[in-house]
C-alpha cells in the first residue's frame, strides 16, 4: 500500500478558520445532527468524540446532552481544537489532542465513541477501531459516518474534475483519495472486526443537501479550507485563487448562479462493544 501524503491529515494556517465557517455549514451541520439524534437517547456517562476538528458535532453533543453527560473532544491537530475552543460550547467539554491510534484513556471508561468524517483519515483504520474498542465499556457504542464515493456528492466532484486539467498528468486528487475513499462496506465490516468488534455493524446510507449562498463559498471552503489547498500549493502556489476561480466557474456550470444546491450522501457506521 503507497503511504498517504503526510499533507492529507495537516489542518493548519488558515484552514481551520475557512473550514469552520465555510465548509461546516455546507455539508457537516446536517450529519452532525444526525450523529447526536443516534446518539441522545442511549443512557451516558462519558462521551468521546474522535477526529473532533472545529467542533461541530461537539457543540451539539453539549446542546443536547445532559449537563452530566461528561464530554472529551480529540483531535490530531492543535489548530482545529483551538479553533473550537475559540467558538466554545454551552457547556464545559474537554478538549485534548490526541492520535485515535494511540488514546490516551484508560479501557472501558466511555459509554460512547463519536467520530464524525475522521475515519477516512487514520492511516491505520483497524488499529484506530481496537482503539475505541478498548475505551468503550461492554454494551458501549461507537459510532461514526464516512463520506459515500464522490459519484454521490456532487460539489466535491465538480471541484475535483475542474481542478484535473490544471495539472496535467498530476491532478490534486485528495477530495476522491481521503474524503471519499472509505465506502465500502465490506472493508468497513471487516476493519471493525480486525479491531475486535464481535456484533455486526449497522450501516445507513443518509442523503442530504449541501447549500451554498454562491458557488464562491463552496469553493473557498473545498479549495482553501481542506488539505486539498496543501495539494494545490505543492504543485505551485501561486495558483491557489485560480484554483478556487476555475472551481467557482465549474460550479456556476452546473448549478448556475446565486445559490446552489447540491446532493451529499454519508454511510452512518453503528456498531456495540
Amino acid at each position: 500500500m503507497v503511504a498517504a501524503p503526510e499533507s492529507d491529515k495537516v489542518f493548519a494556517g488558515s484552514i481551520p478558520e475557512i473550514y469552520d465557517e465555510y465548509l461546516v455549514p455546507l455539508i457537516f451541520e446536517p450529519y452532525a445532527a444526525d450523529l447526536v439524534a443516534r446518539l441522545s437517547s442511549r443512557p451516558l456517562t462519558n462521551v468521546l468524540e474522535l477526529a473532533a476538528g472545529t467542533g461541530v458535532v461537539t457543540r451539539r453533543l453539549a446542546s443536547a446532552l445532559p449537563r452530566e453527560v461528561s464530554i472529551t473532544a480529540t483531535d490530531l491537530n492543535q489548530p482545529m481544537l483551538d479553533r473550537a475552543a475559540q467558538v466554545g460550547t454551552v457547556r464545559p467539554v474537554v478538549w485534548r489532542e490526541a492520535d485515535a491510534m494511540q488514546l490516551p484513556f484508560e479501557d472501558g471508561f466511555f459509554d460512547a465513541v463519536v467520530c464524525q468524517f475522521g475515519v477516512m483519515f487514520f492511516p491505520d483504520k483497524s488499529r484506530a477501531f481496537a482503539e475505541a474498542r478498548r475505551v468503550l465499556r461492554p454494551g458501549g457504542v461507537f459510532l461514526f459516518n464516512v463520506w459515500d464515493r464522490i459519484l454521490e456528492n456532487d460539489f466535491a466532484l465538480v471541484v475535483t474534475d475542474a481542478l484535473a486539467p490544471m495539472f496535467h498528468g498530476n491532478p490534486p486528487r485528495f477530495m476522491a483519495r481521503v474524503p471519499h475513499g472509505y465506502h465500502d462496506r465490506s472493508l468497513i465490516q471487516r476493519d471493525l472486526a480486525q479491531g475486535g468488534f464481535t456484533s455486526r455493524p449497522e450501516i445507513h446510507t443518509v442523503t442530504a443537501r449541501s447549500r451554498a449562498s454562491s458557488a464562491r463559498m463552496a469553493a473557498v471552503a473545498y479549495c482553501q479550507g481542506t488539505p486539498l489547498r496543501s495539494e494545490i500549493e505543492a504543485r505551485d502556489e501561486s495558483r491557489l485563487e485560480e484554483a478556487t476561480r476555475v472551481a467557482n466557474d465549474a460550479l456556476v456550470k452546473r448549478f448556475g448562479g446565486g445559490a446552489i444546491d447540491g446532493k451529499i450522501q454519508a454511510l452512518v457506521v453503528n456498531v456495540e462493544a
